[in-house]
């Protein structure tokens, strides 16, 4: 009986593991940035978002933007919220989770088009891994300002700097006008975010010179629709440019950087950057500073020093930085004795721990199960005003929002903050009195005034939540936002169907009691 020969050990699971620990290793910049996912997806959702979702929302039911709804904000920002807001509303997926969801598919689309912008064979191994995880770092790094309005710029700007990069070199490139459409969007939701590419496209002219300029089509195209947005702004918000306009540009006064001390250390840290990058022959980390400087512009223009101004400034200092260490570290590979994934992802750590220690995420995620003003605001009105209406009177939006997001109230002031009244009452009345009469009232203030008191009368919200601090400058005696509207015999009439119930993060909160005749404690 001839023996069989003896068998040879398949090498296919180790071909197989060795594939498996390649295709592992080319997640690995990832992981850094991914690490985030669950902060920006935990709550409290960003109080500014969740304004303007709700806004939106109260826009999709039937109130008008503009003439029912008061708002400083210019319309896009309410646009670009229609679907989440949609969904909220209409389908069983809540508001805030589709709002999270658009956020994050509107990441992925930027890192497909921000591979097809760049030309990876000509860069080095750790340049491409880094720039690779670059778009998971913008979306996610945000932290507590994920779905801002300068976070969603950035974020939107991304492959239109990697396109700038390559059109300076005068070099064709696919889905360009794609590229072009979203950046032109992204820059439109405020006229400050201009400066971005106002900057970047300079440098390109520089380059290329005025004929080769004209004749390329995404200035043109980028200029077409912000042209079409302006010329819509008359036709379907008109009461934008007629009452809101006027009233901002007279009630929004700003402050100094050097009150907002990140604010200034960005500024700081962004001049080394932007100098070593303006020594070096590549053009991304030049255009990566100039749109960092336009960031900063922009900040500096809003004059507020708040966190989600910076956000633009911080999140580019982190790529150009990593970038530029990326191109650095390339030079001298032959040095390294490890993978270059692996050091891409070491500068990808660095950025999210920078964003991490600079900003207020994690933190405020993780501190948020604990007895804060946000939680125990939101646990009085899951109490008393789930799926409620509520009518809140206070100069802040945090922590009214997103404490009205998470319980389904119904807020019914018809801005997202007493502004209005904080800029028509920004100097005292020349003539001592503290309110002004229906008649003196400006477009605006009336809008308010007529609005709440009318509303309170006919429908009176379930709870009332008033503060004790109305921002508003004390002339002789504070504000009283409470006299102030019972000034209406129609308001006062309907104020004593309510009672005092509970005092939670320097509001007062009262309760409708449908007792006839029982009298509100104050």
């Amino acid at each position: 009986m001839t023996a069989s020969p003896p068998s040879i050990p398949s090498d296919e699971p180790h071909r197989g593991l060795s594939a498996g620990l390649e295709l592992a290793k080319t997640f690995v910049p990832y992981l850094p940035a991914a690490l985030l996912l669950p902060v920006v997806l935990a709550p409290p959702l960003n109080h500014d978002v969740a304004a303007v979702l709700d806004f939106t929302a109260r826009w999709i039911a039937g109130e008008p933007l503009y003439t029912r709804l008061l708002d400083p904000n210019p319309p896009l920002i309410f646009v670009l919220n229609l679907l989440p807001a949609y969904l909220g509303t209409h389908t069983a997926v809540g508001a805030i989770i589709a709002l999270q969801a658009c956020i994050l598919l509107m990441g992925a689309a930027v890192w497909w088009l921000a591979l097809r912008m760049r030309r990876r064979d000509d860069e080095g191994p750790i340049e491409r891994s880094f720039l690779d995880a670059v778009p998971v770092f913008i979306v996610l790094g945000a932290g507590y300002d994920f779905g801002q309005r300068e976070h969603l710029m950035i974020l939107g700007a991304l492959p239109y700097l990697l396109l700038a990069a390559r059109r300076a070199g005068a070099e064709p490139v696919p889905l360009r006008f794609a590229v072009a459409v979203l950046a032109a969007v992204a820059f439109a939701i405020k006229p400050y975010f201009l400066a971005v590419p106002g900057l970047v496209e300079l440098y390109v002219l520089s380059l290329l010179g005025w004929r080769a300029y004209l004749r390329d089509p995404i200035p043109w195209v980028m200029a077409v629709i912000w042209a079409i947005y302006l010329a819509s702004l008359p036709i379907l918000f008109p009461d934008y440019l007629n009452v809101i306009l006027p009233l901002v540009s007279g009630s929004y006064v700003g402050g100094s950087i050097w009150e907002a001390p990140r604010l200034a250390t960005a500024l700081v840290l962004l001049v080394p950057p932007v100098w070593i990058a303006f020594r070096g022959p590549d053009r991304l980390p030049r255009i990566l500073s100039l749109a960092a400087v336009g960031a900063a512009v922009s900040a500096l223009v809003q004059r507020k020093g708040w966190s989600y101004h910076i956000v633009p400034i911080e999140l580019l200092i982190c790529v150009l930085a990593g970038t530029l260490a990326a191109c650095w570290l390339d030079r001298r590979r032959s040095d390294l004795r490890t993978d270059s994934r692996l050091v891409a992802a070491g500068l990808s750590l660095v950025g999210v721990l920078f964003v991490m220690f600079s900003g207020e995420a994690p933190w405020r995620e993780l501190g948020y199960r604990n007895a804060d003003e946000q939680t125990e605001l939101k646990a009085l009105l899951l109490e008393t005003a789930h799926n409620e209406r509520v009518l809140v009177l206070s100069p802040r939006i945090w922590p009214i929002y997103p404490a009205v997001n998470y319980v389904h109230a119904h807020q019914t002031l018809p801005a997202m903050s007493i502004w209005v009244l904080q800029g028509a009452y920004r100097d005292c009345l020349p003539d001592g009195r503290q309110y002004r009469d229906l008649a003196e009232m400006g477009v605006a203030e009336r809008s308010l005034f007529q609005t709440v008191t009318q509303e309170f009368a006919v429908d009176p919200p379930k709870v009332v939540a008033i503060d004790q601090i109305p921002g508003i400058p004390e002339c002789g005696r504070p504000f009283d936002l409470l006299e102030y509207f019972k000034r209406d015999p129609r308001f006062a009439a309907a104020w004593s169907r309510y009672a005092f119930f509970a005092q939670s993060s320097g509001l007062d909160l009262y309760r409708r009691v449908d007792v006839p005749g029982r009298q509100a404690a104050r």
